[in-house]
């Protein structure tokens, strides 16, 4: 499993990298691909969330189940896909409610990557994933790496907002320190979005608490690309 991502995770994570469940997790993945199966995102994009935002950098968590298994799609940010390809159904939903909530026009692709680099942590529960089968890797070991990641957050003394959509990304709401805002609702899929996504206003809210803190504002506008 090569290992790309920002220098300032390396110290925080390293004892999970040298865990024995990492290890079976490598060796999982390995035997997966030599088998023939196609996993997602492509290895160098594995890490990608934390490439881009260094844990000083998060302001923001938005906690996503495990990363698209369409041809194509994941590139290692939750709900993001890559220029050029069409905007899945869920963060079609979440640009509907940016619209509502702050008036800001769908971009008309699913890059997300201007939100990461402003501090926005895109983290899939799981980070890998397997051609045309949702939850494939669920429990086979990501789920502790990425608590470790969001522990390591919370730990921080920055007020930080957590955006936890769904059942899944709820049940990391506990191990929340009350320093941080965590904001709650059923996921944004078409299957559930109405039932309280829609109105929720993540964004404004994120907005508020971190001006509150200090911390500035994230600009949610997607730029072209």
């Amino acid at each position: 499993m090569t290992v790309k991502l920002h220098q300032r995770w390396l110290e925080p994570l390293q004892r999970e990298f040298d865990s024995p469940y990492m290890a079976d997790l490598r060796a999982f993945l390995v035997a997966e691909e030599a088998a023939g199966k196609r996993i997602f995102p492509a290895e160098v994009d594995r890490f990608r969330a934390l490439d881009l935002t260094p844990p000083e950098a998060v302001r923001v968590v938005i906690l996503g189940q495990d990363p698209y298994h369409g041809e194509g799609q994941a590139h290692g940010l939750c709900f993001s896909v890559q220029p050029g390809v069409k905007v899945p159904p869920s963060l079609k939903n979440i640009y509907k409610e940016l619209k509502a909530d702050l008036n800001i026009d769908p971009p008309g692709h699913g890059f997300l990557e201007h939100w990461a680099k402003q501090g926005v942590l895109l983290l899939n529960n799981c980070l890998t994933v397997e051609l045309g089968l949702a939850a494939s890797h669920k429990g086979r070991g990501w789920e502790r790496f990425t608590d470790a990641v969001i522990a390591h957050v919370n730990a921080s003394d920055r007020p930080t907002v957590f955006m936890l959509w769904g059942s899944h990304a709820q049940k990391k709401a506990g191990q929340i320190a009350p320093h941080h805002l965590v904001l709650k609702s059923v996921h944004p899929s078409p299957l559930s979005a109405h039932g309280g996504f829609f109105g929720s206003r993540p964004f404004s809210q994120a907005n508020a608490f971190l001006r509150k803190h200090g911390r500035g504002e994230v600009n949610w506008a997607l730029p072209a690309v």
